[in-house]
């Protein structure tokens, strides 16, 4: 758990606990995992929201004060995908997109997309 967080029991408390404009984009993210990936579990796990297809994990989100993020980064991707994914890449296995600036829906639409295949293929 995040040391300045509470502990929270789902993803509606989870997203309660930051201010309107991070809401939106957890929210907007959390839309696309559901729309994506229908058939995946919501969970808090690691002290942020997770969907499960199964018991394997599929995608992680989570809200920082200048951005959100989205764990972990598809494997065996192309070079196409992933030079879409460069300017986005933060650390190991972590896609971090900035408060200030729009989402891009359409690529984590399809890390959404390339994930959840993953986890089923895995499942």
């Amino acid at each position: 758990m995040h040391p300045l967080r509470p502990k929270v029991e789902n993803i509606d408390e989870y997203l309660k606990l930051f201010p309107s404009d991070t809401q939106e984009k957890l929210e907007q993210i959390r839309t696309l995992i559901k729309e994506s990936a229908p058939d995946t579990t919501e969970t808090i796990s690691y002290a942020i929201p997770c969907y499960k297809l199964g018991k394997k994990p599929v995608i992680y989100f989570a809200g920082y004060e200048k951005h959100v993020g989205i764990y972990p980064l598809p494997h065996n991707i192309d070079e196409a995908f992933e030079k879409e994914l460069s300017s986005y890449v933060a650390g190991k296995g972590t896609l971090k997109f900035m408060l200030d600036q729009p989402l891009p829906i359409a690529l984590i639409k399809k890390v959404i997309l390339h994930k959840y295949a993953e986890a089923a293929r895995n499942t």
